[in-house]
């Protein structure tokens, strides 16, 4: 960087989507090209979001990197026309591309049988020119993403994955051509559109997970209000949005609105569900001064707050911001098979050249010299490398699924495998979150007045007890005059007495309410009761090797509660930032932490860590933020998820050793000239097949570990 000794400097951070990178050569080549240009400081990219991360001086603009990233040939657009990092285009054209070589590939296939069962002559040629009218278009049009990124590459002369694959897909379909039209016995029409069928099957997974992973801050910046009431000076009011919202403003916001911006209440006093930040349902009650973020839903009376962030600089951007950059810690575990395709196209590349510079000085000609070629650009298709991994990830998922745990992302199960702590959140994870109130305390005519005054609140703790007096069925009293404030409870008059429903902060160590009749006053305590099999899912893990600790948003009181009973260490009070630097100084400390949380502020601890589960009755910010999702009441298929994780690992290390011995008995043969490309072709379906048959073993599980 040519600055001043004595100017400072000013560095800032961009992101660019890149929609191109398809192997662990373009991460180097990204980050070794963009470390040249002057002015820049770092480059980090996160290869499963496709984006790549520049920390740079203010002076270079956001022209002179997306230029320099097309120099290295990969085009790139500026994150913020793309904040969420995904790319429907590429998904419905991989998609489409994969359904057309479906299509074309069980019609040729159909075709090639007649022709290996022995037809020749005329009903051989006719069958052979079928299969061109077929898989000519299907070539053009499913070829697409592999020709689009050769040619790309080529172009700024470079190579990767594509190539190869591009220039065996495309001899095999001219030389089919030229053997059809000169009468040939053998076309290789099904070899060509079975090798793109194949690649794209693993492209267009590769696509869909990376969507979905990216979704999950979608999920949590649509918690935000989209807009608010302004009051101006004048005393008038205007609708602004929420991103045109700036500090000073005077927001004006009503019972059951999510606020737009951050702010401090000027007027007024209620009741906010503020669980994107602390994970616990229970709402806060909030008065003047008191400090409210944007997503949070005021529950009760009208407030009236000052702006002091909007937009991006809010806590729940933040949040947002803390998932993405915990995000990009996961472009660590790059699998092997993209690690191993550094070397797969210069290699290919070479043994094919070889193959026909041999054969052509041993004077077999030009055209079997090609033919040669051609079956070792086929037979060393990394098809089997390719689904070493992904098959069985499948195979686990789906059996997991069985099981009442939803695995988002294949990938997650080599990182489940490799846990070594389990962190857990409380409410709403380790128990029910849902608090049930003890009402046999009550008696008949206090359960009738609690009932009428809970069905007119909107307090969550209300809501409760109104279930479960209905649920006694209980007929509710005649009061009137009801009123409620919040942050204070529900009040009335049940025949000439007064009666109300009032918040208190705890009793011994939980929620409760209070029910005052007169001067009558009985406390109604809530607990959150515990899932059924918690102790016997912490023995299971701990058996695993796995040690199991609770961080929570919530008080110490029901958090210190629950550990001694668990017999865990447990933190409680924690914030989302807190979770997340304990997460990372674990990690530090060489670590492999497993999160398994359930509220919005858990999101970003879910994102960081090495691997995340979350409930099914989570927020949707911690389901898209996780990497799996578990059904029902019980706990045990977390312990599940650990154990099939590591059975898969497993299976995967004997995919490779299957797809590495295929290589070395395979390509030699092809080398030798003893392997045609219908021949490699046939060998390299399969050893996919071979593949996947071994991942298939994954398909059953136990009910636990």
């Amino acid at each position: 960087m040519n600055l001043a000794a004595d100017e400072p400097i000013q560095l800032t951070d961009s992101r660019y989507t890149v929609p191109g990178m398809r192997c662990a050569g373009c991460i180097a080549k990204i980050e070794r090209g963009l470390q040249k240009v002057d002015g820049v400081d770092g480059v980090r990219v996160n290869f499963s979001a496709k984006r790549v991360a520049v920390r740079h001086d203010r002076s270079v603009d956001a022209d002179t990197l997306i230029d320099a990233i097309g120099k290295l040939g990969f085009e790139a657009q500026a994150a913020e026309s793309n904040p969420l990092g995904q790319d429907d285009a590429e998904s419905r054209m991989l998609l489409r591309s994969l359904a057309v070589a479906g299509f074309g590939m069980m019609n040729i296939m159909l075709l090639s049988v007649s022709v290996w069962s022995g037809a020749g002559g005329v009903t051989r040629e006719l069958f052979h020119w079928l299969s061109a009218l077929i898989a000519l278009p299907v070539v053009a049009y499913a070829g697409r993403p592999f020709f689009s990124s050769a040619a790309m590459a080529l172009r700024h002369r470079r190579t990767n994955m594509d190539v190869p694959i591009s220039i065996g897909v495309l001899l095999a379909t001219g030389l089919s051509v030229y053997e059809t039209a000169t009468g040939g016995e053998h076309a290789y029409f099904d070899s060509a559109v079975m090798l793109l069928f194949f690649l794209l099957a693993g492209r267009a997974l590769d696509a869909t997970m990376r969507n979905k992973t990216r979704a999950g801050i979608g999920a949590l910046l649509s918690r935000m209000g989209k807009s608010a009431r302004v009051l101006a000076e004048d005393g008038s009011t205007t609708t602004v949005a929420a991103a045109d919202l700036q500090p000073d403003m005077l927001m004006l916001v009503a019972a059951g609105e999510a606020l737009a911006a951050d702010g401090v209440i000027e007027d007024g006093r209620s009741s906010i569900d503020n669980a994107m930040l602390t994970g616990e349902s229970t709402p806060q009650s909030v008065d003047y001064n008191d400090l409210v973020f944007a997503g949070a839903i005021n529950l009760s009376n009208p407030i009236r707050v000052r702006v002091t962030a909007a937009s991006s600089d809010t806590a729940l951007a933040e949040i947002a911001r803390l998932m993405d950059e915990a995000g990009q810690s996961r472009s660590h575990y790059v699998r092997i098979a993209d690690r191993a395709s550094r070397l797969y196209a210069p290699a290919v590349h070479t043994l094919a050249l070889i193959a026909f510079v041999g054969w052509m000085i041993a004077g077999v000609g030009l055209h079997q010299s090609l033919v040669i070629a051609i079956a070792v650009l086929i037979i060393t298709c990394p098809c089997a490398m390719g689904l070493a991994v992904p098959a069985a990830q499948v195979v686990a998922s789906g059996a997991l699924a069985k099981r009442g745990l939803l695995v988002k992302d294949g990938s997650a199960l080599e990182r489940l495998a490799e846990v070594d702590t389990a962190l857990f959140d409380k409410t709403g994870t380790l128990t029910m979150g849902e608090p049930v109130p003890q009402i046999d305390r009550l008696s008949s005519e206090q359960k009738s007045v609690a009932l009428a005054l809970a069905q007119a609140s909107r307090h969550p703790l209300s809501k409760g007890l109104a279930t479960a007096l209905n649920a006694e069925t209980v007929r509710a009293a005649t009061i009137g005059s009801l009123s409620e404030a919040g942050g204070e409870g529900i009040k009335g008059d049940w025949s000439g007495i007064p009666v109300a429903l009032e918040r208190t902060e705890t009793v011994g160590e939980g929620l409760s309410t209070t029910l005052r009749i007169g001067e009558s006053l009985v406390a109604i305590p809530f607990v959150d009761p515990e899932r059924p099999d918690v102790a016997e899912t912490l023995s299971v893990l701990q058996a695993f090797g796995v040690e199991s600790r609770i961080i929570s948003g919530d008080r110490q009181a029901p958090v210190g509660a629950l550990t001694r009973v668990l017999g865990i260490k447990g933190d409680s009070e924690m914030r989302p930032e807190t979770k997340l630097a304990l997460l990372e100084a674990l990690k530090a400390q060489g670590h492999r932490p497993l999160m398994i949380g359930d509220g919005i502020n858990d999101g970003p601890a879910l994102a960081a860590a090495h691997a995340s589960i979350a409930p099914g009755s989570a927020s949707d910010v911690s389901q898209q933020a996780a990497d799996a999702v578990f059904l029902g009441r019980t706990l045990m298929p977390v312990a599940l998820a650990v154990a099939v994780a590591r059975r898969t690992m497993r299976i995967v290390r004997q995919n490779f050793g299957f797809a590495i011995g295929y290589n070395v008995l395979a390509v030699p043969l092809a080398l030798a000239g003893l392997a045609t490309p219908l021949i490699a072709a046939i060998a390299m379906s399969l050893s996919s097949l071979v593949v996947v048959g071994n991942s298939l073993r994954l398909a059953r599980v136990g009910n636990a570990p």
